[in-house]
């Protein structure tokens, strides 16, 4: 921990003894290790830019486009570099243009810090230009929330959001900076922080040992077991210990969508995604099969589980490993509940289950695994290879997976492009690698979470892909990717229309489509007026080679693909299927 007096003399702040308010904030992020901060001013803001414009923090300050923008970079950061991710806005407006990012982190439990500045504490409920009850209106969608009424509580608070973020289940978490806040004295002796607190998982806890044992009999006991990963494993890094506990089992691995990365995809237990969004036939078979399902860091939601039908309640023997109690038993009645951090707990369960160890493989969990993941891939090849035009959504996937190196990172719009992907992009490693937003689904999340994970991963080629609805809600950050020149690529699948809800519109609602449609746009041509380097790729066999050339630009490049729209396509969508 760092001491007071270290962090007054690291700081380069005047040895006066106090520091204004907005100076103190500025330090306690330093002190906690933060490098980089997404943002957009604003009046209420001022002494804050003043402080990080004066002081040598070391820090790097993001100008984006729009506060939804800031919240998604620091929550595409923190996904992929494993450091809380901070964003920051001014009163009214900005507080409220945050908020979508805020709920999506959130609720994905990734730790996210935004700080908004409010109108100072003497102006309160005297009509001031852009008053809101900041506290209100974040409380409800943020793991914990302040809105500061003195100068000298700023380091306390600050110290206890990095604690809440980064301890228990990750979270997002909110601080107002009202303005005469940020002007008032602070005691630089209070300014001190912990770093270690400014990475995640923080003070990891291990589960009982009560609890252990008696998930390792549940697992000694299962024929054929299947675990279903959500995005805790990642969160935790516990592949490793994932990949032991399969291995000693012959237990088929299964992930949801925020779970990708818990298995590498050519591991011979590697069963691919399951669900509605981006599950098929054959990998909903290997769970069905199963008479034990082992939940680890998952919600067990609806998504997951094609509204709790796969596994059907009831029906098999559940253990179920969160690092938060009251998802457990939320869903499924839980034989065997561990709660605990998913590294610490699957650690253990190798331990307890040392009897195993050596064990040889068993053979025909393994061939049922080959078999699924054949089938599936036998129907995606041919579609894959088709020279239809529009260009078919399987094969831009097919050209990605050609074009990219092992270790890219690829983002993906909750839209069109996160079922095709997440059914069929290969993920060759572990960790973060292919994700989205799928707390809440909201459009318009892939160019700036890309544009955060490059920032954390500067020498790892990022790839945004996105449908067109989604561009129009995010294109103002193609300023951003240019003036910082990040080398990273947008896919545009382009099939001018809200594609997810035709879809819906022709499964369930007998094609009485409804304002949904809307015209075409030259994507590139727009990305071309920003000064990006762009594509416009209408002709399949064209496809591959544009990509290649655009992922070779040192700048930001984009390729605008015409795709076959989703409602006319074989999307890997149960509910559509059926």
């Amino acid at each position: 921990m760092n001491k007071p007096a270290e962090a007054t003399v690291d700081s380069g702040v005047q040895q006066t003894g106090t520091l204004t308010g907005a100076e103190a904030v500025v330090e306690m992020l330093r002190l906690h290790g933060v490098e980089t901060i997404f943002g957009l001013c604003g009046d209420t803001s001022l002494p804050f830019y003043d402080a990080l414009a004066r002081l040598p923090h070391g820090m790097t300050h993001v100008l984006t486009r729009d506060e939804r923008s800031a919240a998604y970079m620091a929550d595409g950061y923190a996904r992929v570099s494993g450091r809380v991710g901070v964003c920051e806005g001014p009163s009214g407006g900005g507080a409220t243009y945050i908020l979508p990012g805020l709920v999506e982190a959130n609720e994905s439990s990734v730790p996210i810090l935004a700080i908004t500045t409010d109108v100072s504490v003497s102006a309160r409920g005297r009509y001031t230009l852009t008053e809101v009850d900041q506290g209100a209106l974040m409380r409800p969608l943020t793991k914990w929330n302040a809105v500061l009424d003195r100068s000298a509580d700023i380091p306390r608070v600050l110290r206890a959001a990095f604690n809440r973020m980064t301890t228990g289940r990750p979270g997002a978490v909110h601080i107002a900076l009202p303005f005469d806040v940020q002007n008032g004295p602070v005691d630089a002796a209070d300014v001190w922080g912990d770093a270690a607190l400014g990475r995640y998982p923080a003070g990891r806890t291990a589960p009982e040992d009560a609890q252990v044992e008696q998930a390792a009999r549940r697992l000694r006991a299962a024929r054929r077991p299947v675990a279903i990963c959500g995005g805790g494993v990642v969160i935790a890094g516990a592949e490793a210990a994932l990949a032991r506990l399969a291995e000693r089992l012959s237990m088929p691995v299964a992930t949801t969508v925020s779970g990708q990365g818990s298995i590498g995809d050519d591991h011979p237990l590697a069963v691919g995604v399951v669900g509605s969004n981006g599950g098929t036939p054959e990998t909903r078979a290997i769970v069905d099969a199963a008479d034990l399902v082992f939940f680890i860091g998952c919600r067990a939601g609806s998504v997951t589980t094609e509204r709790w039908r796969h596994p059907a309640p009831d029906t098999k023997t559940i253990v179920h490993l969160d690092v938060d109690p009251a998802v457990i038993g939320t869903n499924y009645r839980a034989d065997a509940p561990l709660t605990g951090d998913a590294r610490l707990a699957l650690e253990a369960l190798c331990d307890a289950l040392d009897d195993r160890a050596g064990q040889a493989p068993d053979a025909a969990a393994i061939d049922a695994v080959r078999r699924a993941r054949r089938d599936k891939f036998a129907r995606f090849e041919q579609l894959a290879r088709s020279a239809e035009v529009p260009i078919r959504p399987e094969r831009l996937v097919a050209a990605l997976a050609a074009t990219l190196d092992p270790e890219a990172i690829v983002v993906a719009d909750p839209g069109t492009p996160c079922p095709y992907l997440s059914a069929y992009f290969p993920v060759r490693g572990t960790g973060r690698r292919l994700f989205s937003n799928r707390a809440h689904g909201a459009l318009g999340y892939a160019l700036s979470a890309a544009a955060g994970a490059q920032f954390a991963r500067p020498g790892v080629k990022c790839v945004a892909v996105m449908g067109d609805g989604s561009f129009g809600m995010s294109v103002g950050e193609l300023e951003t990717l240019l003036r910082f020149r990040l080398p990273l690529t947008c896919v545009v699948v382009s099939n001018a229309v809200f594609g997810w809800i035709k879809a819906g519109q022709r499964a369930g609602y007998a094609r009485r489509y409804y304002s949904v449609d809307f015209s075409r746009t030259d994507h590139a041509a727009v990305a071309a007026a920003y000064g990006v380097a762009s594509w416009r790729v209408t002709d399949p066999v064209l496809l591959e080679p544009a990509l290649r050339e655009a992922m070779n630009v040192p700048g930001p490049s984009l390729v605008d693909v015409v795709c076959q729209p989703l409602h006319e396509a074989q999307a890997p969508v149960s509910e559509w299927i059926a």
